[in-house]
């Protein structure tokens, strides 16, 4: 099925929206577009949509790390929202809820970063 990927600026904030399926065949291309939007914008925090994404794996999950260490240094915070059953326990099982904060929408997400009202 393959991943889409789309990018949008708000204010200080990088929406990362994706959908299909997060693999190892598609994680070292968003890895790069990911890194390449946030170095090329001022953003300081990541708003991850994963609503429409309908399988990730343990590589899909070394994107979304590597990210948060990276906003981590910019003194910013990722927020994953909308996430699938299936996507929700890869994260529940992975720990990552441990270190990012999970949001019902995107909506949420931007109004708990102050850049929605």
């Amino acid at each position: 099925m393959g991943l889409s990927a789309l990018f949008d600026v708000k204010e200080d904030v990088l929406i990362v929206r994706l959908s299909g399926e997060l693999d190892h065949h598609e994680s070292e291309a968003l890895r790069n577009e990911w890194k390449e939007k946030m170095y090329r914008n001022p953003v300081k925090n990541v708003v991850l949509n994963l609503e429409a994404v309908s399988f990730m794996d343990s590589s899909g999950l070394g994107v979304i790390l590597g990210r948060y260490k990276e906003v981590l240094q910019l003194g910013g915070e990722l927020v994953v929202c909308s996430v699938s059953p299936p996507v929700n326990r890869l994260f529940e099982m992975s720990g990552l809820f441990k270190i990012v904060r999970l949001e019902e929408n995107e909506h949420y997400a931007l109004v708990t970063l102050g850049v929605a009202s």
